[in-house]
């Protein structure tokens, strides 16, 4: 039978109440009992557990009264401080003479005390946050530990039995970490800041022993966690504040432990030089807090957001897939390492205006610039987080460790692209020129072909009656041929100018007329293309400089160095102010980018200068 909400509230805050009046009657009572000279104060651990649990549960029975948490942080500070009252009033009466029912109040305690251990020790962590186990396999556990309980107040004083209660409360404090190990977003969010409280508690032991106040101070930060945790898990920030309490508390345990070593060793092997370990301490202290810091900063990372959230990890993962991937399942895997390293809804790569995009993405995204060797290469967009959100300080060393990899990725697709690009237009050009050699041969000489023959059939049939009408059809034919072995000159000159064949490439250069022809090395056994691309560049730039510069001279100057360098000169009028490239300077700078090099054309006063560089 389930209670009404409202009778829920007031019985929680009933339970509180009384929780509250046992810890104020055991402070009562234990003003007359001896107290340790360390701990001015008569409150026990017990009493602060027994106040923040029953309080803090009570909270969050008033706002969740069907969450079984609420209820378990309740019961369990109704149990410490009846157990702790139990224990101090049984410590009076013995105190005054009255020790018989010391006997039935130390069970009582002992009794009390293992079903709070219980319900805060194995029932909590087995059913925070959601209040229900991760599967029913866990009531087996969660069996074993209510039996070793059982057993220990029935048999108390065992050997055995301690031991058992510390792995039954171990594979229950597993259940939380399995938990935090599958959960996303906000449960997850929810489990850390319990951690945090529990990280805490653990200074007083780390730093060398128990010490009361502290332990008071710390014990209310795990029911107070656990109540923002549920009431208000939407608090961010957690993730930065388990990272510094993690690497906080890793840095002094290493050190103290390192501290603890190097003094017993000091003293004894080497007593002779103990007044300077103090120095040597210190020195090796400030030597290896950095790297240490890193490494804990990292196991950190590891342990929180496990292997997709450390950075390091991440960046080892990416080079991987991209160096057994093509270029553009490379850029997929970059931008999936990408979504699942940061946690957002997806990412996106904009290359030369084509975009990539892996997940979804706002129409307003973060912008990050790739730059590869100082040129920039894209734009990595980046959506915001899912459900499962990271620090910003994490973010930010995520991206500065993959953003290297992710530039190589793009500048690697951008030259796929230009190379796939290339491709396509040289095939489209041997395309446009076998089209233009079938036009020129079927329509020029095909049907001038066509027409001689004919003229040939009529000069024969024509040679018996009429031998001047066949003289004249052959002196017609003879024409024809002429200006079909024309055309023919000019389809072959149009592959390749018969110069280059003939004179060589200088030859060539200077029989196109300039004034000047300087050469600086040997231009034999250049490549084929490279001689045609300089002939043809050449051969614009002096038309060029023959119809619109009003030049009176023109020089070539031909270097053979890593490239071939070609520039040619002219004095005359140079470029006009605004001027359109036309189809010539196209034309040249088409001709070097199919090289892979450049042509410039440079204008001042007193000329132009047309500058080639053609890779060999």
């Amino acid at each position: 039978m389930r209670l009404p909400d409202r009778a829920a509230r007031i019985l929680a805050a009933g339970i509180a109440g009384a929780a509250i009046l046992l810890v104020v009657a055991d402070l009562v009572l234990g003003e007359r009992l001896p107290r340790p000279a360390d701990q001015p104060l008569p409150v026990a651990p017990e009493d602060v557990m027994g106040v923040a649990f029953s309080v803090f549960g009570a909270l969050l029975v008033q706002r969740r009264p069907k969450l079984v948490i609420g209820w378990l942080l309740t019961l369990g500070g109704l149990g410490a401080a009846a157990s702790v009252a139990s224990v101090t009033l049984a410590a009076l009466l013995v105190q005054t003479g009255d020790p018989a029912p010391a006997a039935p109040l130390g069970l009582f305690s002992h009794g009390v005390w293992n079903l709070t251990t219980y319900a805060l020790g194995v029932l909590l962590p087995m059913l925070y946050p959601t209040g229900a186990l991760l599967s029913k396999t866990w009531c087996w556990p969660g069996g074993f530990a209510a039996a070793v309980l059982a057993a220990d107040w029935i048999v108390p004083g065992t050997g055995v039995l301690p031991p058992l209660i510390t792995v039954a409360l171990l594979v229950a404090f597993s259940s939380l970490v399995i938990r935090f190990r599958r959960a996303e977003g906000d449960e997850r969010r929810q489990i850390l800041w319990p951690l945090l409280a529990i990280a805490c508690l653990s200074v007083p032991w780390i730093i060398g022993g128990s010490v009361w106040w502290i332990t008071a101070i710390t014990i209310p930060l795990i029911p107070a966690a656990i109540t923002l945790a549920v009431l208000r898990y939407r608090l961010f920030g957690i993730d930065t504040l388990i990272t510094r309490a993690l690497v906080g508390a890793g840095m002094v345990t290493v050190f103290a432990c390192a501290y603890v070593l190097a003094g017993t060793a000091s003293s004894l092997f080497l007593a002779e030089v103990d007044r300077y370990f103090g120095l040597v301490v210190a020195l090796g202290a400030g030597v290896f807090f950095h790297p240490m810091k890193r490494v804990l900063h990292r196991l950190a990372d590891r342990a929180l957001y496990g292997t997709r959230g450390d950075p390091v990890s991440l960046a080892a993962d990416l080079r991987r897939r991209l160096q057994q991937s093509d270029p553009v399942h490379g850029l997929l895997a970059t931008l999936e390492t990408i979504r699942e390293g940061l946690a957002v809804t997806g990412a996106a790569l904009d290359l030369d205006g084509a975009r990539t995009q892996w997940g979804e993405l706002p129409v307003v995204a973060r912008r990050v610039d790739l730059v590869w060797h100082g040129e920039p290469v894209g734009t990595l967009l980046i959506g915001p987080p899912g459900r499962r959100r990271f620090p910003a300080a994490h973010d930010e060393r995520v991206i500065a460790g993959l953003t290297p990899y992710i530039a190589d990725a793009a500048h690697t697709m951008r030259l796929t692209t230009a190379l796939r690009r290339s491709r396509e237009r040289i095939l489209t050009a041997r395309e446009e020129e076998r089209r233009r050699l079938r036009r020129d041969l079927h329509d020029g000489l095909g049907q001038t072909l066509s027409a001689m023959a004919m003229r040939i059939t009529m000069a024969r049939m024509s040679l018996a009656g009429s031998p001047e009408t066949a003289d004249t059809l052959l002196a017609d034919l003879r024409c024809g041929m002429d200006a079909v072995s024309g055309d023919i000159r000019e389809l072959v000159y149009g592959l390749r100018p018969p110069a280059l064949d003939e004179l060589g490439l200088a030859g060539a250069l200077k029989d196109l007329g300039p004034d000047e022809l300087v050469v600086d090395g040997d231009l034999t056994g250049l490549p084929a293309a490279v001689e045609v691309a300089a002939y043809r560049i050449t051969q614009e730039a002096l038309t060029n400089i023959r119809r619109h510069a009003a030049a009176t001279r023109a020089t070539i100057t031909v270097r053979r160095e890593e490239d071939l360098v070609l520039e040619i000169r002219d004095d005359g009028t140079g470029l006009p102010a605004r001027t359109r490239p036309g189809v010539g300077l196209a034309s040249m700078r088409e001709r070097a980018a199919e090289l892979g090099g450049t042509c410039e054309v440079r204008s001042s006063p007193g000329g132009t200068t047309v500058t080639a560089r053609l890779p060999l």
